[in-house]
């Protein structure tokens, strides 16, 4: 189980990843929605939102439920995602990841990964 420190430092990598796209990729297919990340073995939630122009930072929130496109994962699984030692695709696969959004948002998403 890892801390609540390499959590955050986790979704940091994955953001400044993110961040790492292609900007006329990002606008052609990123949408305004509200994203939560919920580490269920640590009970901690994060959310952020992704715009056309990028991804804010992620946040400490009570309210993971609240968000558009929700993920659910253990912490050692956020930590591997961060490393690149498992894909977003396999992680999900394997039901290590558990996503909660639209099927169009899931298919925009898929296109800016």
């Amino acid at each position: 189980m890892a801390t609540e420190q390499e959590c955050v430092d986790a979704l940091d990598v994955l953001a400044r990843r993110l961040g790492e796209v292609d900007p006329a990729k990002w606008a052609e297919h990123a949408v305004n929605r509200s994203v939560s990340c919920h580490v269920s073995d640590l009970g901690l939630s994060y959310a952020t939102r992704i715009t056309s122009t990028g991804l804010a930072p992620f946040e400490p929130t009570g309210d993971p439920r609240a968000a558009q496109v929700r993920l659910t994962m253990k912490s050692a699984d956020l930590l591997e995602l961060a490393a690149d030692k498992i894909s977003p695709a396999k992680a999900w696969a394997t039901g290590r990841l558990k996503i909660e959004a639209s099927v169009l948002d899931l298919i925009r998403l898929r296109k800016i990964l």
